[in-house]
């Protein structure tokens, strides 16, 4: 560490990480459970579930890069982004609850629009939190290395937040028993009281600076500022084109896991052993992945575990030939991958803001933050819509609660190659635009010399 760097004091980090709970949970648990309730419960067709989804993910993509002016304008007048943060978490668990709550008997079309308002209003909650809460880092801490830490102990806590909401969220759903409906209703409403709590506690954290006049930026400004830095910071791009991928390929997985657990290992519960393979090493690799970015550099580091990610995935193809508890294994390697790959691009965002500023000698942590939070919820969101369409295609079957349905042959091969072969393909497609960033510790470093 560089003797210049201030270390954050660990209730700061902690509270910070904290935050993770909250934006894992309401990641996890939608994205695993939602399409999947839509088509097996509500009885809405795969492609009508998927576009459902995704139209709610667009609003979010539209409203990021405004919340993140907005936000920039809050931290300007009141010199913090605690009131974003603050209100988010109080709305999310409310919608979030009303998303689950569809009454089966308006029928799957209802029930499908219900489904997009309630979800959308979630989707705009949780953007109130998380845009001004992917920006603190680069206001947090102005150090290389601290950064990795305080990243990397969130990265820890948003492993934990997966494992506790994928693992625990169909434990929940299960306590309905056969009323299916009252198990959604009751995994809502615990879930969402968690999330919003860890989300109004790291509130606390947003540090509060010496405030100035600011205008309210316009909604076209809005997306100008958004735009312009895109277009002024390359760095910017390439990192967020290769997170939105892998967003886009874990999106994918995370969407296909339940139904893997139903049609291919014959089990709805075994959701729960796939998601404890998943993150149990994540939350082992994490630290792991922190040393060998001390050694390598965070480049080559996520290099590495991206790579370990697609080779795991591309191994679970031979579901076809022959499915059964060995998927654990790689599903468990894919999770070593997986804690670098979250971890590390999101030390090296602070270190493109950092290094934006500096260059441009402006604060734009907000705008950053919301193109960010827009890319990585377009690459979720676009992940559970191909899996929704690889559904459709492969002809798979929906049904209500009570109902009983055999899928054909090729609806169980679209879903294994859903989870496998397809974001394979994608971890390849992301290395490739990675190769393009051009950032390393020495153009972050204090007496670094200003550059475009």
């Amino acid at each position: 560490m560089s003797t210049i760097e201030r270390p954050l004091p660990r209730r700061s980090v902690m509270t910070y990480a904290l935050g993770s709970m909250g934006t894992g949970g309401f990641t996890t648990l939608p994205g695993l459970v939602l399409i999947y309730y839509m088509t097996d419960t509500l009885g809405i067709s795969a492609l009508f579930a998927g576009l459902m989804v995704t139209l709610a993910k667009i609003w979010d993509v539209v409203i990021d890069p405004i919340i993140g002016a907005r936000s920039d304008h809050s931290l300007a007048n009141t010199g913090s982004r605690k009131r974003f943060m603050l209100l988010g978490g109080v709305l999310l668990p409310i919608f979030f609850l009303l998303t689950f709550a569809v009454p089966v008997a308006i029928g799957p079309v209802a029930g499908g629009i219900w489904v997009l308002i309630a979800f959308t209003a979630t989707a705009t909650a949780f953007s109130l939190f998380q845009v001004p809460y992917i920006a603190l880092p680069a206001e947090l801490t102005a150090g290389y290395d601290q950064r990795t830490r305080l990243l990397s102990v969130r990265v820890l806590v948003l492993s934990i937040a997966i494992l506790l909401f994928g693992a625990g969220g169909p434990a929940l759903r299960s306590l309905g028993g056969e009323n299916k409906w009252l198990g959604y209703f009751l995994m809502a409403l615990l879930s969402g009281a968690l999330i919003g709590v860890c989300m109004i506690i790291t509130s606390r954290v947003a540090p509060q600076q010496q405030a100035i006049e600011s205008k309210v930026s316009s909604i076209r400004s809005s997306y100008a500022h958004g735009f312009n830095a895109l277009k002024r910071s390359q760095p910017f791009r390439a990192l967020l084109l290769t997170f939105a991928l892998q967003g886009l390929a874990t999106g994918g997985m995370l969407a296909g896991a339940q139904y893997i657990a139903t049609w291919i290992l014959g089990d709805e519960a075994a959701v729960t052993f796939l998601f404890i393979a998943l993150i149990g090493p994540a939350l082992l690799f994490v630290p792991v992945w922190r040393t060998l970015a001390k050694r390598l550099g965070k480049e080559q580091s996520f290099n590495y575990s991206s790579i370990l990610f697609g080779l795991s995935a591309f191994a679970l193809t031979f579901m076809l030939i022959a499915p059964g508890p060995w998927i654990y294994i790689p599903v468990a390697l894919a999770g070593a991958g997986y804690a670098g790959m979250q971890s590390l691009p999101m030390s090296m965002l602070p270190d493109v803001i950092h290094h934006d500023s500096r260059t441009h000698g402006e604060g734009r942590a907000g705008i950053f933050g919301g193109v960010w939070t827009a890319g990585e919820t377009t690459g979720m969101a676009l992940g559970a819509t191909l899996l929704a369409l690889m559904l459709w295609a492969s002809g798979y079957i929906e049904s209500v609660t009570g109902e009983t349905v055999i899928q054909q042959t090729s609806a169980t091969n679209g879903i294994i190659l859903s989870f496998s072969l397809m974001p394979a393909l994608i971890i390849v497609l992301s290395l490739l635009s990675f190769r393009r960033y051009p950032l390393r510790e020495h153009d972050i470093a204090p007496n670094a010399p200003s550059s475009t």
